[in-house]
């Protein structure tokens, strides 16, 4: 057997893997890193006998997967604070849009950024995401909506996850809403998607996914079908922003693309939940949106639970609905508006957000095999992750086997 690169001692593991009891907990453990992955893992009395370049005692601390954020909209420039105070004075997300605000009024600050600008701003998001824990960020598009701003924001995000030395996952989401130069002409705006914005986005690798907004003030579940429909011809997988202020059918339409994901899914119907149980597609809940927004519609978790869905958390990070860039204080969202247990919440960041990436054989979870994304904690027990807002107990980070933060940066 090969030498290993680093061996952590005097370890309690939350491996995250399903089948294993509550967390997946190895205690007195221990685990070894070659080549970026894991190496080995489990009870330290039942290590063999590898030589290690550098061995590190992490003092009883607990290891769990690093986190994942499988759905943000980090890469944008300026803010939209003005709108934040129009909707606690009284007037509705939807209003604002209507009026040429929302996602409209970020799309013309990101198209006037510089490179520059968009890279600093979305590092800076990147790296108070990482100081939490995370090593794997999905980034959409989206504040583009035209072809070489689309283009620009998903080569942007790819460099800064570069610049902040973590792994970004980048989505295709030119389908988020219909600029203001295609008012009154959505199915024009749906041919430049189509003909022109997937083909460059797949001929250049854009993306690892495609993503639309299924909503009333955005587009019909017909009008999304063609775009996934396009997608699926180009060999992109996709993902779908379903039945977050009404019952659009969009986990149904998600379900029959064979989704990643479907996300939002306040008002999701029972039949909906059934066809995403069957496809396999994994329920992203939002609670950053649903307390910015002030909803009082529940997603139907329980139901989600009976059919055996998938849930996965996530901040949704944007300037409009979710101003959230803390995967921790989503963790503790969920378990206050959802109810969502604390394992349920840390399974939500690891195993199935990487479920919801289609990243599962690499990461989300500690196996030996898997990508040595790993996350140190200063903590008593894993359900403290979820227990506190606003205190960080990360003590150190390693993405792909290399230490990325410690208790001295973080």
């Amino acid at each position: 057997m090969a030498g290993w690169e680093l061996l952590l001692t005097d370890a309690r593991i939350a491996t995250m893997r399903q089948g294993g009891g509550p967390y997946g907990i190895v205690e007195a453990a221990a685990l070894a890193i070659a080549d970026g992955r894991i190496a080995w893992l489990g009870p330290q009395k039942d290590m063999p006998k590898v030589d290690a370049a550098e061995t590190r005692s992490v003092n009883g601390q607990w290891l769990t997967p690093a986190l994942i954020d499988c759905h943000t909209h980090l890469a944008f420039a300026g803010n939209r604070a003005e709108e934040f105070a129009k909707r606690l004075a009284g007037a509705s997300y939807e209003e604002i849009a209507r009026g040429g605000g929302g996602i409209m009024s970020t799309v013309r600050a990101t198209r006037a950024a510089s490179d520059e600008e968009l890279l600093e701003q979305t590092c800076r998001r990147l790296m108070a995401l990482k100081s939490e824990g995370v090593a794997t960020v999905e980034i959409k598009s989206g504040y583009g909506l035209d072809t070489q701003n689309e283009l620009r924001l998903l080569k942007l995000a790819r460099a800064a996850g570069d610049a902040a030395g973590l792994s970004v996952s980048a989505t295709f989401l030119g389908a988020h809403t219909v600029p203001a130069e295609y008012r009154g002409r959505t199915d024009d705006y749906l041919d430049l998607v189509c003909n022109e914005m997937l083909p460059a986005v797949a001929a250049n690798r854009l993306a690892d996914a495609v993503d639309a907004y299924c909503e009333n003030i955005a587009f019909s579940p017909a009008q999304v079908s063609r775009v996934f429909e396009t997608a699926r011809s180009l060999g992109l997988p996709v993902k779908l922003h379903a039945d977050q202020l009404s019952d659009g059918g969009g986990a149904k339409l998600a379900a029959s693309f064979a989704a990643l994901s479907a996300d939002h899914l306040e008002y999701t119907s029972n039949s909906g939940i059934a066809a995403l149980a069957k496809a396999g597609t994994v329920a992203v809940l939002l609670p950053g949106a649903y307390l910015t927004l002030r909803e009082t519609h529940l997603p139907p978790l329980q139901t989600l639970r009976e059919h055996g869905v998938a849930i996965a958390i996530a901040s949704d990070c944007n300037p409009g609905t979710s101003p959230v860039c803390s995967l921790l204080s989503t963790m503790s969202l969920a378990t206050s508006l959802f109810r969502l247990t604390p394992e349920e919440c840390l399974a939500g960041v690891t195993r199935n957000a990487a479920q919801a990436l289609g990243l599962s054989a690499d990461r989300g979870t500690l196996e030996a095999g898997k990508r040595a994304d790993i996350a140190i904690w200063d903590i008593g027990h894993p359900q403290e992750l979820s227990y506190w807002l606003g205190l960080n107990q990360l003590s150190g980070l390693l993405v792909d086997g290399e230490q990325a933060l410690d208790s001295h940066s973080t």
